[in-house]
């Protein structure tokens, strides 16, 4: 019985495996397409991953637009004609490294605005912590505060 369980599992995790494969991605014929097409691929950012370039990500939308890619080149554009299509269709943040423009000032200075602004926090915190620490108890403080302490221990309310 146990026998039969496991094989009926492993079958159908083959069935299954199988039935979850993808098409194949269509690559250029011509190995010069391929490879101009990879290059421009490198420095465009996937827009799903966002992390991955359009050559390194396996999205349908990467695989839509290498293929776009593909046609473009074959109809004869140009490397800058076909960069020039994809800003103007997805923005400035399709490009790994974005031109400096108002538009895309928080990209360029965004990580650095974020760690002044921590830097300044923390120096602010810091000072102000040290100030607390300078200004002791007085010998005032310590009596009324050893003399709330007596009363709370004796039942009495304090507030």
């Amino acid at each position: 019985m146990k026998s039969s369980v496991i094989i009926f599992f492993i079958c159908s995790m083959f069935v299954f495996s199988i039935a979850q494969g993808k098409e194949a991605i269509p690559m250029a014929e011509d190995p010069i397409v391929e490879a101009r097409m990879l290059d421009l691929a490198k420095n465009l950012r996937c827009l799903v991953c966002q992390n991955q370039s359009l050559a390194g990500s396996d999205s349908d939308f990467a695989n839509d637009l290498r293929r776009e890619m593909r046609d473009m080149i074959d109809r004869g554009m140009s490397d800058q004609e076909i960069i020039e299509f994809m800003v103007k269709r997805f923005g400035d943040f399709i490009l790994f490294n974005p031109p400096m423009k108002l538009t895309t000032a928080l990209l360029w200075f965004g990580p650095a605005l974020l760690l002044l602004i921590g830097a300044l926090t923390l120096v602010f915190v810091l000072r102000r912590r040290r100030k607390m620490s300078e200004n002791p108890l007085t010998d005032e403080d310590h009596r009324r505060a050893k003399a709330l302490l007596k009363n709370e221990k004796d039942g009495e309310s304090v507030v």
